[in-house]
């Protein structure tokens, strides 16, 4: 078996939970290889939370092995996906999710990154009308998550480096978004950005790595906006107005409920980058088994800046 990638090593400094998570994955991707009839074929990659590694099965068909840290966004994600059944989204060829594993249709190595900016917001959205599909009743509601981030975002002490007024403002929409009943009607990715798609045989372009609950479809767009920010140096409004207005056209959003997702998205996100005196780098959360994934549904990375662009992204899509 191939040895695991010196990402994936470097994960077990994360904590305890994570370091005997690492010294199973040989033996559980051996019981794995033997279950599923696979064998090897390339070298092992990783996401954030995730070994990934290439494999054909029995009958020579390429395919990808997914091994995910068991946290609560692994928790669920074979059952989005195979209730998308690859409408949209990576086809789910077979899962052990006791174990966090799927198996996984192979599709290509280029992602939106090399698509301009615009281009690949139209994309998203027409992908957004394959995947957000109704409600799955073992899915977690979206307000499991933010309720308690909000409650923190209220206890923020009123001199944090965050205006007040979008604090204010957040929590006061939140109460409003929270109130509709579209705040849980639709299954959603919640991490759904330029390198979370990529190319495929049967449509162009196909999802991945989905963190699914019962959310609002317009909770989704943030994301959109905030990779790929060092793009918009020198023009960061517009270019995020763009990108929201485009975004929001393409999937016939509600303006000012895609709006609203943004302002309480950011300023929770920038609320953490606060708490993060040491950088947006790993903290787990409150509860146990969770990843800053989970509690942000991002893997994006603590950068300089990282707070100043919460706030300006949260102001930008603002009249």
């Amino acid at each position: 078996m191939t040895d695991l990638p010196a990402g994936v090593r470097a994960m077990a400094g994360r904590g305890p939970q994570w370091a005997a998570w690492i010294d199973s994955l040989p033996r559980m991707t051996r019981d794995l290889f033997a279950q599923w009839r696979l064998r090897p074929d390339g070298p092992a990659t990783h996401g954030h939370c995730s070994l990934v590694l290439p494999v054909r099965s029995s009958d020579g068909t390429p395919a990808v092995l997914k091994l995910s840290f068991p946290d609560d966004e692994s928790e669920h994600e074979h059952l989005a996906l195979r209730r998308w059944g690859g409408d949209g989204a990576v086809r789910l060829l077979s899962a052990d999710p006791h174990h966090r594993a799927l198996l996984l249709e192979r599709l290509g190595d280029a992602d939106l990154t090399g698509v301009p900016d615009l281009e690949a917001c139209r994309i998203v959205a027409d992908l957004y009308r394959q995947i957000h599909i109704p409600a799955l009743p073992q899915l977690r509601p979206l307000t499991f998550y933010v309720d308690r981030w909000i409650t923190e975002l209220a206890e923020l002490p009123r001199n944090a480096p965050i205006p007040h007024r979008l604090v204010e403002q957040a929590l006061s929409q939140y109460a409003e978004l929270r109130a509709d009943r579209d705040a849980t009607a639709r299954v959603i990715h919640c991490d759904l950005h330029y390198q979370n798609v990529l190319t495929g045989e049967r449509q162009p372009w196909l999802v991945i790595d989905p963190k699914p609950v019962n959310g609002d479809p317009h909770y989704e767009i943030a994301p959109m906006l905030w990779n790929r920010i060092d793009e918009l140096a020198g023009d960061l409004r517009e270019g995020v107005r763009r990108r929201f207005y485009t975004l929001v056209d393409a999937a016939e959003f509600d303006e000012d409920r895609a709006r609203a997702w943004v302002v309480v998205r950011m300023v929770i996100n920038a609320m953490w980058a606060i708490e993060d005196s040491a950088g947006w780098g790993y903290r787990p959360a409150e509860g146990e088994g969770e990843s800053e994934a989970t509690r942000g549904f991002s893997t994006e990375r603590a950068e300089p800046g990282w707070l100043t662009t919460c706030i300006a992204v949260a102001k930008a899509v603002q009249d």
